[in-house]
Formats: C-alpha cells, sequence, structure tokens
C-alpha cells in the first residue's frame, strides 16, 4: 500500500517513516530510485546530481518532497573525517557571494559549515529550478529531509528556499550533524520553531559532531530533537564522555581524534537507516500501548 503524508500532523511517526522511506530511496541511482519513489510513496520523482551531491526532488497533487543524500555510501561515512572531527572548526564560515546573500538574515555572528554549505552550492541551481518549477505548476506544502550528512544539507536547503520566498511545511532529518554555531541555531529556531524534527537514535554519534573539543564545542544543534531510545546499550554521549579523560584540556589531539572515528566507525551500524527504522518502529508502539 502507498504511503501518505499527513500534513495536519508533521512529526507524527507515520510521517516520519514516509520520510526515512525518501532518504532510503535518496541513495539509489535513478533507474531504481524514481520507481521506488512511486510505487512506495506515490512521488513523482527526478534525481539531481552535481558533483557528490544528490538529491531527489519528488511530487504528487499533495505535496512536494524534497530527499538530500547522505555520505556516497549508504551504509558508511568513508571521506568524511575531516569535515566531522580534524578540520571542524576551521570549516565554521560566513558563507559569501550568492550563499552570503540567502544566509544574511542568520545575523552577522552566525557562521556555517564550509563543507556543508559548498556541497549545496555545487546542487543549487538546478535544485532550486526543480523546486521553483513544481511550485509555480501547483503550491503544495514543501518537506525537507536527508539522513546523516543529507540531513545538514536539508537544514540548509531549506533555509535557502525560505529565503527565496518558498515557505518549507516540515524539515525532518535523521541522525544528522550540526550545521554551524550558536548563532546559526538561534537563526533557525527564529526561522522555522516547530517546523524543524531532528530524529536522534540515542546510540548515533554522528549528531554529535563536528568537534574538535569534547568539553567547548563550537557547533550547535537547531531545535527540536525527537531521541528514539537505544535500548541496554551505553548512549552515544556517554561513549564520547569517556574519552574526555583522554583529552587536553578537552581538545582533541591527532591521536585522539582517530580514536574518535574508530568508535564512531565501530557503532556506525546505530547510524544507518536500518537502525533508524527499527528505533522509530520501537518508539511508535511503545506510544499507543
Amino acid at each position: 500500500m502507498t504511503m501518505k503524508l499527513d500534513p495536519a500532523n508533521p512529526t507524527s511517526f507515520d510521517n516520519a517513516r514516509f520520510l526515512l522511506a525518501a532518504c532510503e530511496f535518496a541513495y539509489l541511482r535513478e533507474a531504481t530510485g524514481k520507481p521506488a519513489f512511486a510505487e512506495t510513496l506515490g512521488l513523482n520523482a527526478t534525481l539531481y546530481s552535481v558533483s557528490n551531491t544528490q538529491v531527489y526532488v519528488g511530487e504528487n497533487d499533495e505535496a512536494i518532497v524534497v530527499a538530500f543524500r547522505g555520505s556516497e555510501a549508504p551504509n558508511a561515512l568513508d571521506g568524511f573525517k575531516d569535515w566531522l572531527l580534524t578540520n571542524a572548526n576551521n570549516f565554521l564560515i560566513v558563507p559569501e557571494g550568492q550563499l552570503g546573500t540567502d544566509f544574511l538574515a542568520a545575523g552577522v555572528g552566525a557562521r556555517f559549515h564550509r563543507g556543508f554549505m559548498q556541497a549545496l552550492a555545487d546542487i543549487w541551481d538546478p535544485f532550486y529550478a526543480a523546486v521553483d518549477a513544481a511550485m509555480k505548476a501547483k503550491e503544495r506544502p514543501i518537506w525537507v529531509t536527508g539522513h546523516s550528512l543529507g540531513g545538514a544539507l536539508a537544514l540548509l536547503a531549506a533555509w535557502r528556499l525560505q529565503q527565496n520566498y518558498m515557505s518549507i511545511h516540515q524539515v525532518v532529518t535523521f541522525g544528522a550533524p550540526m550545521v554551524g554555531n550558536d548563532a546559526a541555531a538561534a537563526a533557525f529556531r527564529k526561522e522555522f520553531g516547530e517546523k524543524i524534527a531532528r530524529f536522534v537514535d540515542a546510540l548515533d554519534i554522528v549528531p554529535l559532531l563536528p568537534t574538535v573539543s569534547l568539553t567547548a564545542n563550537m557547533y550547535l544543534h537547531c531545535d527540536h530533537e525527537h531521541r528514539l531510545d537505544g535500548g541496554s546499550e551505553a548512549p552515544a554521549q556517554d561513549a564520547v564522555t569517556s574519552l574526555s579523560v583522554k583529552a587536553v584540556d578537552g581538545v582533541l589531539s591527532i591521536t585522539l581524534i582517530d580514536e574518535f572515528w574508530g568508535l564512531l566507525t565501530s557503532r556506525v551500524e546505530h547510524h544507518m537507516i536500518p537502525s533508524y527504522k527499527s528505533r522509530i518502529d520501537a518508539s511508535s508502539q511503545s506510544a499507543t500501548t
């Protein structure tokens, strides 16, 4: 049976399942992804790909759904160690050019992750043209979603769409890292209010990143977190805190960064979509009993 979105109850578990499925299909090539979007979600979806950034724009009579792909492989975070750890603070920038214009309303103190910004800039022109054409054909609620690094892109894309006069209905992310500093998070809070929902598996380490400090991270999350219980295993925060005793003044050394990355990759299954599926199902069942 085709899944459906309920715009009147945007943070429902059924909507979360729908959007998580969209995130899963975002990892597929168009030959398999397009029929998956159509058969399971009832969406006519088109893949846009520039450099290493990919996004599906899907639509039906009731909604426009934007789903950003995460890392290049759906079961790994290969290639993103520097982005999430080694160069984390150096990646906090004030965007320039058209990006800077679109993020000007975030305020003078807002800083954003350069890698995420560049990835969005790569895809922006064809992506924006597709969403703009869909809205001009028929105005419908816009849902923006993404898993992992795709969640970071979803947040930033939602901001840019809204600054370009496209009202966002809901932004729903799964296991997303942070995209900016405290001023950036405050700007998102002011702009979107309750329209952001971040689903976080308690055992997933990626939502605690980027960082190079275990005590004074310069990054901060946007509201609002929907925490999914991880069962009996130690939560990600506890696992990370256990490394803090080895840090000098709370700062990760090169050796400790390698150890941190080893911890992340050893628990990477908790970051993957199957884990989020099972956690959402368990939380949904618990809510109804």
